[in-house]
């Protein structure tokens, strides 16, 4: 069983990290980002739609929390992620959103005041200082610096949804399914999606033609249909699926490839290179999530608390950055 887990992990982590490369190439042939996402998440939340129909109690027993993963881990995280690689590389986007693990544990710290573990403090400073290294500060930042705030606002609406998330987290046998909140999450941010991006003024005519994929032609509808089906059905399924047959641990583990899966279909099918200290710079990130993911307690107790995250809570997430 733990071989399928680490499977299943694994093509989760390659279905997230491929969505910005089929965004993008939408995004420069005419489409706003904002109704990418909304064609990202509308798609899906109609595939999910004979879910959500199943798990139709979730609306009573859980509105709250429904609301906050249609709202955050939905709408905010995907529209923030994707304004952010329309105007910086999508390896450098998702590695800022990964600071989000680091940015859970000042939550814990700072508002819980709840203290947190050695281990993870190291994590945080790994963290911070290879984003330092992935923007290249010393040059006064390399990069558009509305589109790094972008991604620090994916990560952000990411840490909002790790501590909603954790408020369930001492539910038991009561904690709702994950794929239930998943669907209707998906629901509730079509809903907030289609009013903040209008899709009626959308160009629906980009999405019969061909985008551009770094000189090779490739067709709208296509990249469409990889980024609805594979990166967001497909992957918060295998996610969810993955985390109940692996130790968050494990999962956090995998979870780290899915910025050096994104990394590397950039470079490659984008044309998106990073400089030798950016490569360290990201591994240096990505240790640093890791570390302060992992050394979470197994199981809740009065000790130091890692990363806000418990075995539950990660029942509700998936192994990826839902990026």
């Amino acid at each position: 069983m733990k071989s399928v887990g680490l499977g299943l992990a694994l093509v989760s982590a390659v279905a997230f990290g491929g969505s910005g490369v089929a965004a993008k190439p939408l995004i420069e042939a005419g489409l706003d980002p904002l109704h990418v996402v909304w064609l990202r998440v509308a798609g899906a939340a109609l595939v999910m739609l004979p879910v959500a129909v199943r798990h139709r109690s979730l609306l009573r027993s859980r509105p709250a929390l429904l609301a906050g993963f249609g709202l955050l881990g939905v709408a905010g995280v995907q529209a923030c992620y994707f304004a952010a690689i329309s105007r910086i590389p999508v390896g450098v986007a998702l590695l800022v959103e990964y600071l989000a693990p680091a940015l859970v544990l000042g939550w814990v710290r700072f508002v819980q005041r709840r203290p947190v573990t050695r281990a993870a403090a190291l994590g945080v400073v790994l963290a911070v200082g290879g984003l330092a290294c992935v923007v290249e500060v010393w040059s006064g930042l390399s990069f558009d610096a509305f589109g790094l705030l972008l991604a620090l606002g994916a990560a952000c609406c990411q840490v909002g949804y790790f501590v909603l998330s954790d408020q369930g987290s001492d539910a038991g046998d009561e904690a709702p399914d994950p794929l239930g909140v998943i669907a209707y999450g998906l629901l509730v941010g079509t809903l907030v999606l289609t009013a903040v991006a209008r899709p009626w003024t959308m160009d629906w005519s980009v999405l019969g033609g061909s985008a551009d994929m770094n000189g090779t032609s490739v067709l709208a509808a296509l990249l469409l249909g990889w980024i609805v089906l594979i990166a967001t059905v497909v992957a918060y399924v295998t996610g969810v699926l993955s985390v109940r047959r692996l130790s968050p641990q494990v999962a956090g583990v995998v979870a780290c490839l899915e910025a050096v899966i994104a990394t590397v279909l950039a470079w490659v099918l984008l044309g998106e290179h990073l400089s030798a200290p950016q490569i360290v710079g990201g591994a240096v990130v990505l240790l640093g999530a890791f570390i302060a993911q992992s050394s979470a307690p197994a199981k809740p107790s009065d000790g130091p608390v890692a990363s806000g995250g418990s075995d539950a809570e990660r029942e509700l997430s998936t192994p990826g950055m839902v990026a």
